[in-house]
């Protein structure tokens, strides 16, 4: 039988648990399951669009629903463990994580799809939070900082390993299955996290469980909905009134939301956030920085993966492999922040203003390389990008919670976590809508460029002058019209029209138009990516700005080190 353990305190037991660390590596499998669901998207989008249609919104909500769920999950997951037991919850989280998994990949249709990535979220948000807690439970203070010490490679490699892992199953086709497998693969991984939860796991609760905050739950379910929604869905509707009506609503609904927290504090209750929180200006600074960052962060991960494939007609292991750079720069980012850890809050500032100087030189060197741009030469500029990253969130959770008090350390880290999620789910709409919102105009803009190069060709493969005209206006209006197509699958009706005028045209002609389409295509991408770069960079001008709002150490103590 598993063993019992009650809450406790590190270091309180001299042997501690006996399957403890067989414990770790069961709650490291969840811990990989999320990492890797978080990133796989970003690679597999274009190939899942053109599977399974649906519009550019499809791609967003491919990320932006499975952070948006994890996010309002997060902020009762931790709490469900302390009333059911940690355990319990871990093992139900896993089984439906699997599950959800096994929905994505036999999904039919793209609203199925994102319903289950929205179950995955869900359910991830039930396991995640209770590894800190088993672990807290199970070690010693001795043994303590080498359990967590193992969760930095594990996320650096599942970072790193994501994305190839992505590209390299769609690539290989394994028996048919295509994008599918990126799913698929969780099914062997989440029956053994739960098998070996079941049998290692310790079992027990938190001795002072609190009561769950259903209705505070219910309200920032509903504002984060009413704030998400409208962002992804809005530029395909062109922007109605009912779009701007729901952000108005969100931030009603958030207002609600405070207002019934505080109440329920001053009646005696248990308030899903403790609202204390928010009079410490290192938490409070903390959530704001945390919000714009990850809201940039996963916004510009997002189109620079659909750029790779999109614009630049990489596969998806080529586009894999490409990001690389980005994340081992993050790996030792993380290596480069512990070893200047003494620095405090100025390793933030610095990272943040290595990553700004990465973004731009992502910038510089697709304006210097064009269209014909190649991974290796985007090797720097990614590398420093992920190497500020590195060093602006190693010290971010340690900083901004350490002001907490023990009795909000549960509710602080909850709330921290889910802002990260929520965030990335932000990222997805607000960049992933710029990018798109761009995208048409420049495709568009880029075809007139080479008007006069492509009326060259068709005048020395003797077009007529008129059918020139034809051509070169259908061209444009083909280019611009798959750009925006709200349906990845069905050809536009423009693009049936160039068809027929050139259909039966002589292979040069025929030719010329293919490079002039391909040369506007590739265009247009680099130039929408290339300003969604500038939105990241003032993004990341506003994090600089925000983190001054944090202490300058985490602990009185380190100041005089």
């Amino acid at each position: 039988m598993t063993e019992t353990l009650t809450s406790r305190e590190p270091g309180t037991a001299d042997a501690g648990y006996r399957w403890r660390w067989v414990a770790l590596f069961v709650i490291l499998a969840g811990e990989i399951m999320d990492m890797l669901d978080a990133l796989i998207t970003n690679i597999a989008a274009p190939t899942i669009r053109a599977e399974l249609g649906g519009s550019a919104a499809t791609i967003q909500w491919l990320a932006a629903g499975y952070t948006l769920s994890m996010a309002v999950g997060l902020i009762t997951g931790g709490r469900l463990g302390d009333l059911y037991g940690r355990k319990r919850m871990f093992v139900i989280g896993a089984a439906g994580f699997t599950l959800g998994s096994l929905l994505c990949g036999v999904a039919v249709s793209p609203g199925m799809l994102i319903g289950s990535r929205a179950m995955q979220g869900l359910f991830g948000a039930l396991m995640l939070p209770q590894g800190i807690g088993m672990i807290k439970q199970m070690f010693s203070a001795k043994e303590m900082g080498a359990a967590f010490g193992l969760f930095g490679p594990v996320m650096g490699l599942s970072s790193v390993g994501g994305p190839v892992l992505a590209g390299w199953l769609i690539d290989a086709d394994l028996f048919g299955t295509g994008w599918r497998m990126i799913f698929l693969i969780n099914l062997p991984l989440g029956l053994a996290a739960v098998l070996a939860g079941l049998k290692f796991l310790p079992a027990g609760r938190a001795e002072h469980a609190t009561r769950l905050d259903l209705p505070g739950a219910a309200l920032a379910s509903l504002a984060a909905g009413l704030l998400i929604y409208p962002l992804v869905q809005g530029r395909e509707h062109d922007w109605p009134l009912w779009t701007f009506l729901m952000m108005a609503a969100s931030l009603a609904v958030w207002g609600l939301f405070a207002w019934y927290e505080v109440r329920v504090q001053r009646a005696g209750g248990d308030p899903l956030i403790v609202p204390s929180l928010f009079r410490k200006r290192g938490f409070s600074g903390g959530l704001v920085v945390g919000l714009v960052f990850f809201t940039g962060m996963a916004g510009s991960t997002l189109v620079l993966a659909l750029f790779f494939q999109l614009g630049l007609g990489f596969s998806p292991l080529k586009a894999g492999l490409a990001q690389i750079p980005w994340s081992a720069g993050v790996i030792i980012g993380f290596g480069v922040a512990q070893a200047v850890r003494r620095f405090g809050r100025k390793v933030i500032h610095a990272g943040t203003a290595i990553m700004a100087a990465g973004i731009a030189g992502t910038y510089a060197t697709l304006q210097y390389a064009g269209i014909d741009v190649t991974a290796w030469q985007l090797v720097p500029a990614l590398t420093v990008t992920g190497l500020g990253m590195g060093m602006l969130m190693a010290p971010f959770f340690d900083t901004v919670l350490a002001g907490v008090e023990p009795e909000e350390t549960g509710s602080a880290g909850g709330t921290l976590t889910a802002v990260q999620q929520l965030g990335s789910a932000l990222g997805a709409a607000v960049l992933g809508t710029i990018f798109f919102g761009l995208l048409g105009g420049h495709v568009a803009a880029a075809a007139d460029d080479g008007a006069p190069a492509l009326r060259r060709d068709l005048a020395a493969a003797s077009v007529p002058a008129p059918q020139q005209d034809r051509i070169v206006d259908g061209l444009r209006a083909c280019g611009h019209d798959r750009a925006t197509a709200k349906d990845a699958v069905a050809v536009p009706a423009s693009c049936h029209r160039l068809q027929d005028e050139i259909g039966t045209a002589a292979p040069a002609v025929q030719k010329a138009v293919a490079q002039a389409g391909e040369h506007s295509a590739k265009a247009g991408f680099s130039d929408a990516i290339k300003i969604t770069l500038w939105v990241e960079v003032g993004m990341l001008g506003l994090t600089f700005l925000a983190a001054f709002l944090l202490p300058m150490h985490p602990r009185p103590e380190e100041e005089m080190a």
